[in-house]
């Protein structure tokens, strides 16, 4: 059994070793607290799992999606510049 690098006889030091320092009585609810963290973390990191794969997932919905097509802006551009080279040219057709 290896958990984190640390073997059977690591842990059962440590286990002896906070017995020692917190005492029994204090030791489950140190346990209690540890998990509760250790869930917290979990449900944490699950969560953003979840946030991450929902982007990614939109990111790709935009890929597939064909974008606008980009012939009608410029067509309205040179509509426009026609339209400006018209007004131009008739105050020197005035003279």
């Amino acid at each position: 059994m290896n958990v984190f690098g640390i073997g059977l006889p690591e842990m059962a030091l440590i286990l002896i070793v906070a017995l020692l320092v917190f005492g029994p009585k204090k030791l489950p609810e140190i346990g209690r607290s540890l998990g509760k963290a250790i869930r917290g973390f979990q449900d944490a990191s699950r969560e953003f799992e979840t946030e991450f794969k929902r982007e990614a997932q939109q990111l790709e919905q935009a890929a597939k999606t064909p974008a606008p097509s980009e012939t009608q802006p410029q067509a309205t551009a040179e509509a426009d510049s026609t339209d400006s080279n018209n007004h131009a040219a008739t105050p020197s057709q005035a003279s």
